[in-house]
Order: structure tokens, then sequence, then C-alpha cells
């Protein structure tokens, strides 16, 4: 990575995402994008998938960005950006631009997990040199809070409502980094904004790998997660520590956990039970009543778990 994490060197950079932006009070998004673009200092093109990042940053006619941006469909921002990186190319060959290019695409989890996945695996199956990164707020915040495939267990949305019968979603999210991780790509990882360097650097690497690149961010929803919005970077924290968001990356074939998970691994750090981290967010509050006790269980088994599975994927690579 070529970009100082010195704060006073960040400081300087020119703002590649603008004020004035109208993303509700505590969304991660804009926190997590304006890590991810100052941990390049190439020229950045980027494609953005329709969702709350693209309403929220381009509302006609005024733009928060500084630098070449794209609006796409919920399901081609993979394409879109494959496209533009593909054209460089062809330019760069013919003399018409000499410019050291990186190309990313932004997306929420439902343009990802579920609408945009076929663009995806098939961008990263073509090897184009680009970013993809996951704003990852677990549902189709932008359109009225509906589950995703990347919504939690017993997560309270509006297709999955909290009842007398049924205890919010009823199935675990599909573990969608390990999913592109397996097209054996150069580098996947999953990161959080409260841990800035570790999202940083990952993005870096992201940046500067010679082929296609995924990051799955931790992206707190004060409106679907029934939070005080002063405390995203809070929840993003107790996501990580709590094992049900683990930070960690896949980088030429080798796992490798970071950050806070590394640290609960090796044992120098507590988990925090999903309890605790259940009773911060409105979406997870049926479960605190008896009669979903057995759900509760259920979730902590589950995270505890996939925890473990990848410990052991670390101690294969001998990274741990």
């Amino acid at each position: 990575m070529s970009v100082s994490l010195n704060l006073k060197d960040l400081s300087k950079q020119p703002s590649k995402l603008s004020r004035g932006h109208r993303l509700c009070a505590g969304c991660a998004e804009s926190v997590i994008a304006k890590q991810v673009l100052m941990s390049t200092d190439k020229p950045i093109v980027v494609a953005n998938a329709t969702g709350c990042f693209e309403v929220s940053t381009t509302i006609f006619p005024y733009t928060a960005w500084e630098i070449p941006w794209i609006h796409t469909a919920f399901e081609n921002a993979a394409a879109t950006i494959s496209g533009v990186e593909s054209a460089y190319n062809v330019m760069k060959r013919r003399g018409q631009i000499s410019e050291d290019i990186r190309f990313i695409a932004f997306a929420g989890d439902g343009g990802t997990y579920d609408i945009g996945f076929q663009a995806l695996s098939g961008a990263i199956e073509r090897g184009h040199q680009f970013m993809y990164v996951c704003l990852n707020n677990e549902a189709y915040m932008n359109t009225g809070i509906q589950r995703s495939s990347a919504t939690s267990m017993g997560a309270s949305t509006t297709t999955s409502p909290a009842g007398s019968k049924i205890p919010g979603k009823p199935g675990f999210p599909k573990d969608l980094t390990r999913i592109i991780a397996a097209h054996n790509i150069p580098y996947a990882a999953q990161a959080s904004p409260h841990n800035w360097k570790d999202l940083m650097r990952k993005a870096g690497k992201g940046f500067d790998v010679d082929g296609p690149a995924f990051l799955n961010v931790c992206s707190p929803c004060p409106r679907g997660w029934r939070h005080d919005g002063s405390q995203s970077m809070q929840i993003a924290k107790m996501t990580v520590e709590s094992c049900l968001w683990p930070l960690y990356e896949f980088e030429n074939g080798t796992y490798r956990l970071t950050g806070e998970s590394l640290s609960i691994a090796q044992g120098k750090k507590d988990k925090v039970p999903l309890t605790d981290l259940f009773k911060k967010e409105g979406r997870f509050k049926h479960l605190l009543a008896d009669r979903w006790a057995d759900k509760i269980e259920e979730a902590q088994a589950h995270v505890d778990e996939r925890f473990q599975s990848l410990i052991k994927l670390c101690e294969m690579c001998e990274t741990l």
C-alpha cells in the first residue's frame, strides 16, 4: 500500500467525496467510502449501483462526487466497471491514455448478494482489474428495509417481520465473502469502518492487486438496525467483537484473521455475547423475549461454529 496511514498525511488529501450528501445521520456508508477512496493516490473511476449510497450522493442536479462516477442499475455495477476497465486497457495500448487509473464499484448487499451476483461473479471470473466494495447494511434499506440474503437470522424487516409466529428472518445469511474467495481471486476481505486502519490497509491491497478484488464491509444502518445514529461505530465494533462479522482477508489463496478477530482467536480479547449486541439494535429486540430464547441460542451456536471454521482455515494456512 503506497498511501501513508498517518492521520496528518491523510488530512491533506483532497476530498473525493464531498460534504453535502443526503445520507441519514449516522449512516456508515460515507465513512466507508471515504476510507476506501483515501487508500490510493491513483486516479479513480467509480461505478455505483442503485441504492442508498447512489440516491443520497447524487440528487439531481447536485453531486457529492469529486471524481469520475457512473450510476448503474442494481444488477450491473460489476459489468459496468469491467467495461470501463476494458476500454481503458484498449486506450492505453493505443497510446491514447497514459495515467495509471484504478477502478472501483460500490453497491449495497441487495445489489451484491442477490441482484448483482451474476455480474459480479462473471467480472471476477474474467479477471478484470477492479475492486468491488459491498456496503453491507444487511437489507434493502433504500426501498423499505426488506430482507436480503445478507440479513442476519432473527432480524425484523418489512418482509420478515417479527411477530407471534416467526422471530424475524428465519434463516442465516449466506457467506458471500468465502463464495467470492472460492473464485480464487487474488484478494477478498471483510472489514468494518470502526477499525479504519484495518479497512484502509485492505482497500490499499485491493487497489494494488493484479486482478479483481472484493471488500465486504459492515455498514450499520440506524434506520434499519434501529439504533441511535451516534452509536454506529460502536455497533460496528460490537458486531466484530461478537464474531458475527469477523475481520479477515483472503490473499493469494491464504486466509488470515485481522484486527479484533485475530485477538479473539488468540485468546487475547474476550468475545462479546450476541445478547449484548442484540440489546443495542431494535431489529433484534423481540429476540430478548423468553419465547425466542432458543433462537438466540441457535444464533450464538451458528456464529461460534462459523468462527471456529474460519480459525481452522487460517490454521491450515499457518497464519494464526
